[in-house]
């Protein structure tokens, strides 16, 4: 089948899912108003709460969940078959991805701003919230260590992207400045940032910019540290001065980017020589849960939560801002997962050469992907060479937000934690921010950080549906329609569980202890909170009875 059929069938559903459900949940499910107070407003401090554009906030909220995850899940998943993968990714979007995150950010700006985790103790009880932040802080650590790896990994295969990477870096703070201090509109000057990122871009294509010759086989630890060290300075600043402006450069060549892509797959209409079925490798485990926890941001995120209601929604002007930001956001997500589905399935000269073992295609999905999309951006008359490089820069501007962004929130998640227990220093977001690259460089240093790796996606997906349950609750506690968080809440749940589940069985069977502790914590958690939320459910029924009426469905 021509792949460009595939990819407009795709994009037709995503218009139709933005058009019509969206706004059905905006209007009837949350009830979105334009005079809501919001938090941006009434706890603006200048630094974490401030007040913005939705198109610049889309920019910071697309780029910070859009990283290299909804590139690498479908990466590995094309192994089962590339009809379950889009199918996925496609209807995962619509009915479960964008409604997650568009009402957990909706949650987030009617409670002040504050984190789902923080959120539980209102609806499911006071016991919930410690663990429920050590559940996010354990997950964000996770996310920080990998993405540093990932990135440092990207740098020593591409060395063409350092120099446009570290440029756009630099332009984003004078941006910012232009835009807070002199009251400049982001709009042209990003746009002029991003033509200049690509004139980069062949600077780097000519002077590669290799850090072998001083660090030789350790190169990548260095660009780790230095990457840490970044995101460190990054989760301290005010948001105006970096994250503002670079996500929204960011959020341009996205759309450059995929627009680019689009336009490749559709002029050149590649066959997909991928199976569309398949069991996968013979050491691949069954496409069933797995295939649902691999492709997670491409689908559904609880990461995306986590940025919804750690630093989206301290940004929201205007509560109807929501169904673009959160749900627009998401579908923009589901775009690149759709096209990175398809640069593995039509993409590549040799498919079986890439996916011929389940490990080769967990460790080559992020080369695969960008030999794919390379060519695509052929039929544009781009070069392998340069295209490769494009590709790549696009791959590490978005994993480098996801990277500082997840140390933002991992520096929310302690002061909140520091706030709880009466922890001072905790409560120094300094102290806090250090503690949140730390942790993550002292895995990396020991040689962890890959061997916690499987547990991401079902983990992963796991806070995805715990943040549903805090949602669906609340709106029942509102008298709000609650069964369009529901159902995605009792899938999201039993997928991670019954994948957890058997991951936990394999590591037991393998002799690796420390993995089946993690995920045996993690099914834990998740039975715990689950048994809280039925509780509080049960108090509101017998609630709502003594009152004479029910919440809605």
């Amino acid at each position: 089948m021509g792949a460009a059929w595939v990819c407009l069938a795709g994009l037709a559903v995503f218009a139709l899912g933005y058009r019509f459900y969206a706004r059905f949940l905006a209007d009837r499910v949350f009830e979105l108003r334009a005079d809501e107070p919001m938090p941006s407003v009434t706890h603006a401090d200048g630094v974490d709460f401030v007040p913005t554009n939705r198109h610049v906030l889309l920019g910071h909220h697309y780029a910070s969940i859009a990283g290299a995850a909804p590139i690498i899940g479908p990466a590995i998943a094309i192994v089962w078959g590339w009809v379950p993968a889009i199918i996925w990714v496609v209807l995962g979007t619509v009915f479960m991805g964008a409604v997650h995150d568009m009402a957990t950010l909706v949650l987030s700006a009617r409670h002040g701003g504050r984190s789902v985790g923080s959120i539980s103790s209102e609806v499911l009880g006071p016991r919930t919230r410690t663990l429920f932040l050590l559940v996010i802080f354990f997950l964000v650590f996770l996310v920080i260590a990998v993405f540093a790896d990932a990135i440092a990994a990207l740098f020593v295969a591409q060395p063409g992207t350092v120099i446009p990477i570290n440029f756009e870096i630099v332009v984003a703070v004078a941006i910012g400045w232009l835009a807070h201090k002199r009251g400049a509109r982001l709009l042209w000057p990003s746009i002029v940032a991003l033509l200049l990122l690509y004139g980069m871009v062949w600077v780097g294509v000519q002077v590669p910019a290799s850090i072998e010759p001083w660090f030789g086989e350790h190169q990548r630890t260095a660009w780790v540290v230095a990457l840490l060290i970044y995101s460190f300075v990054a989760s301290v600043l005010p948001v105006w001065v970096l994250l503002q402006p670079r996500d929204f450069i960011n959020s341009h060549q996205l759309m450059v980017g995929l627009g680019a892509l689009i336009l490749g797959i559709l002029i050149a209409n590649p066959t997909i020589t991928a199976p569309a079925f398949s069991a996968g490798p013979a050491d691949a485990p069954s496409w069933f849960p797995f295939l649902f926890v691999t492709i997670a941001c491409g689908a559904i995120s609880g990461f995306h939560g986590l940025v919804a209601s750690g630093t989206t929604s301290k940004q929201l002007a205007c509560a109807p801002d929501a169904r673009l930001i959160g749900y627009g956001g998401m579908v923009g997500e589901g775009t690149l997962a759709l096209v990175a589905t398809l640069a593995v399935s039509a993409g590549l000269a040799d498919w079986a050469g890439h996916y011929h073992a389940f490990g080769a295609a967990k460790a080559g999905g992020v080369a695969a992907f960008v030999e794919g999309a390379a060519t695509f951006l052929g039929a544009l008359g781009i070069p392998r060479g340069p295209g490769e490089v494009v590709v790549a820069v696009l791959v590490v501007s978005f994993a480098a937000t996801s990277l500082d962004t997840g140390a933002r929130i991992q520096r929310y998640i302690l002061q909140e934690l520091g706030a709880i227990h009466g922890i001072g220093p905790l409560r120094n977001k300094y102290v806090a921010s250090l503690i949140a690259v730390g942790l993550p460089l002292i895995l990396y240093l020991a040689g962890k950080q890959r061997l916690l790796w499987p547990l991401f996606g079902g983990s992963n997906q796991m806070l995805a549906g715990l943040s549903l349950v805090v949602v669906t609750l609340w709106l029942y506690r509102q008298g709000r329609p609650w069964l369009y968080t529901a159902v995605p809440m009792l899938v999201v749940l039993t997928v991670s569980f019954l994948a957890l589940s058997s991951m936990v069985g394999s590591f037991v069977s393998e002799g690796n202890l420390l993995l089946a502790a993690v995920g045996a914590l993690m099914l834990a958690l998740e039975a715990w909170v689950v048994i809280e939320g039925v509780g509080a459910w049960r108090r509101l029924r017998a609630a709502a009875a003594l009152a004479g009426g029910t919440g809605r469905s």
